[in-house]
C-alpha cells in the first residue's frame, strides 16, 4: 500500500469502525429485517450527537437493487434516479427512533464516487465522516472503504481545481462545500461549510495532502498553506465542467424532491420540510395537500417555484 493511501485509510478506517450508540444498531437491525445488504453507512448531523428526537441518516448499499424489496415502479425509479429514499421509525428501548434511509447498488455507489461522475451527491457526502454500522463480511468492508477513499480523493481533486492561490488545508474543504451545496440546490446560510467542519478541522486538514498525493497531484507548501500545482488552463477546464455539473445537479435534485414526494411516506410534508430547512421558505400544507401529494404536486411545485428559481440562478 502506498504511503498516501495508507495515510487516508488510517483516518477512514478509524472513522468507519468507531462505535455508535447501541440503539442505532438495533434500529438498523429493525430496518433491515431479513435483508442482508453489503453494508449500511451512517452519516450526517446525527453522527455528531445522538438526538432521539432527530432524524438519523443511513445509506444501504446492495450488491444489486433487486436485493431490496420494492415495487417494480420503485425499482425503476431507483435505476433511473438513485437513490430511493424512505422513512422508517421503530421503538427501541422505549424511544421512537426515526430514520431517513437511502438505498442504492454497489455499482451506483462506485459510479457516484468517481471523479467522472456527473452527480456531486455521493462524493460530497462521503468525503465527510461516516460509520459502517452493518457489514456483510470483511470483503464487503474493504470494498466500501475503497469507495469512500475515492469519494475523498474526488472531493479533494475538485477542491484543488476550483479555487486558486494558497490556503490552509481546511480552507480548501470549506470552499468546496460552499460550491457543492449550491450545486445541489441547497440555499444555505453563508458559512455552511464551516458548520459541517466544526470540530473536525484537524480531520479535514489531515486528509487534503494524502488525497492529492494519492492521485498524483503535486502541491507546494509554505507557512502552513498549501497550493496545488495546476495551470490556468487546467483550472478553466475544471470550472467549465463544474458549471455544467452544477446546472444539471440543480435540476436533478428538483427531480429527486419530486420523486421523494411520491416515494417517501408523508412525501408532501417531507418536500415542504426539505425546502424550509435549506432555504427558509415555508411551504405551508393544507390537510388535503398533506394527504394527497400526487394530486396536489403541480400546485405545490408552483408555490415552491421561487426557491427553485432562486437556486437555479445562484
Amino acid at each position: 500500500m502506498t504511503e498516501p493511501r495508507a495515510a487516508l485509510d488510517r483516518v477512514l478506517i478509524g472513522e468507519l469502525t468507531t462505535s455508535v450508540d447501541a440503539r442505532l444498531h438495533a434500529l438498523v437491525a429493525q430496518i433491515l429485517g431479513i435483508t442482508r445488504p453489503l453494508g449500511v453507512l451512517f452519516y450526517g448531523s446525527g453522527l455528531r450527537q445522538f438526538d432521539p428526537d432527530g432524524l438519523f441518516d443511513f445509506y444501504i448499499v446492495l450488491e444489486k437493487l433487486s436485493d431490496w424489496p420494492a415495487s417494480p415502479l420503485a425499482l425503476l425509479g431507483n435505476r433511473l434516479l438513485p437513490p430511493n429514499v424512505f422513512y422508517a421509525e421503530h421503538e427501541i428501548d422505549g424511544l421512537v427512533l426515526r430514520a431517513k434511509v437511502a438505498v442504492l447498488s454497489l455499482q451506483q455507489f462506485r459510479a457516484g464516487a468517481s471523479p467522472r461522475s456527473t452527480d456531486t451527491t455521493l462524493w460530497a457526502r462521503f468525503c465527510q465522516p461516516a460509520r459502517l454500522v452493518w457489514v456483510k463480511d470483511p470483503e464487503a468492508a474493504d470494498t466500501l472503504l475503497s469507495i469512500i477513499r475515492t469519494c475523498v480523493t474526488t472531493a479533494a481533486g475538485w477542491a484543488a481545481r476550483l479555487e486558486e492561490g494558497a490556503h490552509r488545508p481546511e480552507q480548501w474543504w470549506e470552499a468546496l462545500f460552499r460550491r457543492s451545496y449550491r450545486a445541489e440546490l441547497r440555499v444555505e446560510q453563508a458559512g455552511r461549510g464551516s458548520v459541517i467542519m466544526k470540530g473536525q478541522e484537524a480531520r479535514y486538514a489531515a486528509l487534503i495532502r494524502p488525497a492529492w498525493q494519492n492521485v498524483g497531484l503535486a502541491f507546494e507548501e509554505q507557512e502552513g498553506r498549501v497550493a496545488p500545482r495546476l495551470s490556468k488552463a487546467q483550472r478553466l477546464r475544471a470550472l467549465r465542467r463544474w458549471e455544467r455539473l452544477a446546472h444539471r445537479g440543480r435540476w436533478r435534485n428538483v427531480a429527486r424532491l419530486i420523486k421523494a414526494a411520491f416515494t417517501f411516506r408523508n412525501g408532501a410534508a417531507y418536500l415542504a420540510w426539505k425546502i424550509e430547512r435549506h432555504s427558509g421558505f415555508v411551504l405551508t400544507l393544507s390537510p388535503f395537500e398533506a394527504r394527497h401529494p400526487l394530486i396536489c404536486l403541480p400546485r405545490l411545485l408552483w408555490r415552491a417555484r421561487r426557491i427553485f428559481l432562486s437556486g437555479m440562478r445562484s
